[in-house]
């Protein structure tokens, strides 16, 4: 079923830039395993967007770090690079966003998981960054880029290359040789079905160590983890 345009309208607001020409958001999440598999649908998948949202995302992030850290010599920002431009990044962006949701897939990748697949997600990153470079220049697309990948920028200078912000709470507590239980609870639901807001606690040991807020349940957990890690001093805000 090709993404109705109320869909996209509602996925602007999520990444917040509204598109000149929504076509091209809407090829930007069509995967391979769609135009495929449906003989009908005549329009091309996001392959080609993320070969050029790869490079945008490069020199983004290259010009930022080059910026922030005068400090680094070559090497040091190649692989601070290498660390924040790679598919776990990319796929918890994804996620952020809810990128899942929305995505174009064709039965067969939709029924073993596809909309969870973190190489699926991260490449739809690509193509996202992609169409808002052609759409709106590369300006916009910076702007998307930096609102969404900075944080991870910081951990990365920490020398920390993350998975995900719930495993990286997991493994800060396993560092301290403290033993925890670490619990996540929804403490509230509100709006309608389709603009569902989530809030969570994360506890460890029955304390609260953070909460968090998300269109989603995963990524109200995520959140959670996030502030988390903050108060414990681990990134910053």
């Amino acid at each position: 079923m090709i993404i109705n345009i109320d869909e996209l309208k509602k996925f602007e607001k999520i990444v917040n830039y509204k598109f000149k020409n929504i076509e091209i958001l809407e090829k930007s999440l069509t995967h391979s395993s769609y135009s495929n598999e449906d003989k009908f649908y005549t329009k091309v998948n996001n392959e080609r967007l993320e070969f050029l949202g790869d490079a945008v995302l490069s020199i983004v992030v290259s010009r930022f770090i080059f910026d922030q850290f005068p400090e680094y010599p070559e090497g040091e920002l190649t692989k601070l690079r290498s660390q924040v431009v790679c598919e776990d990044t990319l796929s918890i962006v994804a996620t952020n966003l809810n990128v899942g949701e929305f995505l174009l897939l064709g039965k067969g990748e939709e029924s073993s998981g596809g909309r969870e697949r973190k190489s699926i997600l991260a490449d739809a990153v690509e193509a996202i960054i992609a169409a808002i470079y052609i759409d709106g220049g590369y300006k916009e697309a910076q702007e998307f880029v930096l609102e969404n990948i900075t944080q991870y920028i910081q951990i990365a200078v920490k020398g920390k290359i993350i998975s995900d912000y719930k495993s990286f709470l997991q493994e800060y507590y396993q560092s301290k040789n403290q033993v925890c239980k670490i619990r996540y609870v929804v403490t509230k639901e509100e709006g309608p079905d389709h603009e569902k807001m989530f809030h969570v606690n994360v506890l460890v040991n029955k304390v609260v160590v953070g909460t968090g807020t998300g269109k989603s349940k995963k990524i109200a957990e995520q959140d959670a983890a996030r502030k988390a890690l903050i108060f414990e001093g681990q990134i910053n805000e």
